[in-house]
């Protein structure tokens, strides 16, 4: 049987202490993987789906094949490994900016870790996403030059930013930079833990051919009371 609580690892970041746990979940039975920063809790492996989302609806809305993709935010996992479980997809670019974050990943510490890392389509990069995407994704090397999905789960929604410094990315300049980031069929994906933001949706709106909010609803194993997340999707033609 797992331990009731087990520390796997911690160490300093640009933003703090971040420590990886996993806990016996003691009402379903089952372990539990957590992020902390301090002891304020980033993410945990308990609630998926609107990670997953983000991937699902995303690489819905785009016939391109096959697909060069972006993900921003590594985070457990999940958005990344949905994205690869698409089969059209050819590359995947997962963005993180905590080198600690990859590092479990490499080192198999965390549930979707090894089938990430093994991956030959899956390559971690450490860097900062949104000074990336101002630079017009330009990873270098063999790397594409555009793609046909970019899929976001990183601040909490548009206005409820991880970081102040990451806001010139969801102003319309930021979008219409993103947008040329695509090609002709590609698609912009990103979550948010707020309601739909109209505001940000006309931004996208201008930037790409067709933009929406959508609510994604889904179970909460623990209160059960459904828990939402609203995915934005921007498509070009």
């Amino acid at each position: 049987m797992s331990r009731l609580f087990e520390e796997l690892d911690r160490q300093m970041t640009s933003i703090g202490e971040i420590s990886l746990r996993r806990r016996l979940e003691p009402t379903l039975q089952i372990d539990v993987f957590e992020v902390k920063i301090g002891e304020d809790g980033l993410m945990s492996s308990l609630i998926t789906d609107g990670e997953e989302a983000v991937s699902t609806l995303g690489l819905a809305a785009t016939s391109n094949e096959p697909l060069d993709v972006v993900v921003g935010g590594l985070g457990l996992g999940y958005t990344a490994r949905t994205a690869l479980d698409d089969p059209r997809v050819r590359s995947l670019r997962v963005v993180d900016a905590l080198e600690p974050v990859i590092d479990w990943h490499r080192r198999h510490l965390v549930p979707l870790g090894e089938s990430l890392a093994t991956d030959v389509r899956c390559e971690f990069v450490h860097g900062n996403f949104f000074e990336l995407a101002a630079s017009g994704l330009a990873f270098g090397g063999d790397a594409p030059t555009t793609f046909d999905a970019v899929l976001v789960d990183i601040d909490h929604a548009p206005r409820h930013l991880l970081d102040p410094t990451n806001a010139a990315f969801y102003e319309p300049a930021g979008m219409v930079r993103l947008a040329g980031c695509l090609r002709a069929g590609g698609v912009f994906t990103l979550w948010s833990n707020d309601p739909p933001d109209d505001e940000f949706v006309a931004i996208l709106s201008d930037a790409f051919d067709d933009a929406r909010a959508e609510v994604v609803t889904f179970p909460n194993v623990l209160t059960g009371v459904p828990t939402s997340s609203t995915i934005y999707v921007a498509t070009l033609d």
